[in-house]
């Protein structure tokens, strides 16, 4: 009983230097030219902005394309096919400079700190190939990753998305504000399942299918998220699906071990670099 207490006083205080901390940098945030600040608008209301490559307009999308492509040829082969489960084939691509280059693009950090409040830490680039699967498990289910209180993920398909290639999924910030009598029911079924996600038939009662927002795409699509705070998903998919995973959260985060897979040796990595080069770059 008192262990839980003093963990309790431990978090109260925690969230209180946090909220502190990002009241204290509001005044040193980046200016955004226009087009950027509706991206921030559209994550702070929705949690979600979708866009292309070609329209987001940063200078290194080209090289970054055409290294994803060949590193995605040089993935060997999942030989999975008798599996009834298949999980995602993963490579760490941070070390190349294609994939850091455009992480690190000012225009996108500038945008990601106003979202974050804070200064940002980009932790680094995960090359991502998902197979077709018939049942929902693993980040098939409804989920809400914990690295951060707030987290963006970008993710770039690398092939066409449609309905069969399985399009990322989500539930608008909007419908399941903080204190909302959806967002209770929605976390409480994932607090039950130990926060290892949920599946469509617990997620329907809640939040009909209909205010679902799915994000098909062509190869260059560009999703911005909140992974923390919009509760998301894979769908199920018929056909395998391509694509690049991007990470940033303040710095530091508050759960720092969470983000070491995108440098570290949790997966095969395309080029060796020390830690201290991969994670923190701040703004």
């Amino acid at each position: 009983m008192f262990t839980a207490i003093k963990h309790k006083i431990s978090t109260l205080v925690s969230d209180f230097k946090y909220y502190v901390a990002r009241w204290q940098h509001s005044r040193n945030l980046p200016a955004l030219e226009g087009r950027d600040r509706n991206i921030l608008n559209a994550l702070k209301k929705d949690g979600v902005y979708v866009k292309t490559l070609a329209d987001l307009g940063l200078n290194s999308s080209s090289e970054l394309l055409k290294a994803a492509y060949h590193q995605l040829s040089q993935m060997e082969n999942a030989n999975n096919d008798h599996l009834e489960q298949k999980w995602p084939q993963i490579s760490t691509v941070t070390g190349l400079p294609e994939f850091y280059a455009w992480g690190i693009e000012k225009r996108l950090l500038n945008i990601i700190e106003n979202y974050i409040g804070l200064p940002v830490a980009f932790h680094g680039v995960h090359l991502r190939k998902d197979f077709n699967n018939k049942h929902q498990f693993g980040t098939l289910l409804w989920h809400s990753d914990a690295e951060d209180r707030r987290i963006i993920k970008i993710f770039i398909y690398l092939n066409d998305v449609e309905q069969k290639t399985g399009p990322f999924e989500y539930i608008p910030r909007s419908l399941t504000s903080l204190f909302s009598w959806n967002y209770f029911r929605l976390y409480y079924k994932l607090w039950k399942s130990a926060y290892m996600g949920i599946d469509d038939e617990e997620v329907k009662p809640v939040i009909p299918k209909s205010a679902w927002k799915s994000c098909p795409g062509p190869a260059g699509t560009v999703i911005i998220v909140d992974t923390k705070n919009a509760l998301h998903h894979g769908t199920v998919r018929t056909e395998d699906r391509s694509a690049l995973f991007f990470c940033y959260t303040a710095n530091p985060p508050e759960r720092p071990d969470l983000c070491t897979q995108y440098w570290d040796d949790t997966y095969p990595r395309a080029e060796l670099r020390s830690s201290s080069d991969a994670v923190k770059v701040s703004t």
